[in-house]
């Protein structure tokens, strides 16, 4: 490859760098980020209905709700997330596999924005820091 090339190539990798980051922070379908600032300003509010909503976001989340084990949730907690604080929950739980077995207890974070659930975030670890845990049976009786 020549070097007027690998300039070119240079250039095509570098002008695409933003437009491939872009993709990482973008938003889901027409759901604003929570990083983008759209979704939230100022103080949140607690969030009221944090059972009824960590359900209706869980059954869309998980690929089966049905079957769901040891189930416990941590009352929602302020957390810093991307420089501003919103409220948390923890869940733990098992799922029930396409299979049909299961697998081990998973910890995930419900965050919420101007008092709703919003999002399952993957990777608690942090966030649930301390988490004090109740027994959440309703994510145990969900239905498809």
């Amino acid at each position: 490859m020549g070097r007027s090339a690998k300039r070119a190539v240079s250039l095509v990798l570098i002008l695409a760098l933003p437009l491939a980051l872009a993709g990482c922070f973008g938003s889901d379908g027409d759901r604003p980020s929570l990083m983008e600032g759209t979704q939230a300003g100022g103080p949140q509010p607690f969030p009221d209905n944090f059972r009824s909503d960590t359900l209706a976001l869980m059954r869309s989340y998980l690929n089966n709700p049905v079957g769901v084990r040891e189930a416990s949730m941590a009352e929602p907690v302020l957390r810093e997330i991307g420089g501003r604080q919103f409220y948390v929950s923890c869940l733990r739980f098992t799922p029930r596999e396409t299979d049909g077995s299961y697998k081990g207890v998973r910890e995930r974070a419900v965050i919420f924005v101007n008092g709703r659930a919003d999002r399952v975030f993957d990777r608690a670890g942090e966030l649930c820091t301390g988490a004090v845990y109740a027994p959440f049976p309703e994510l145990e009786k969900m239905t498809r």
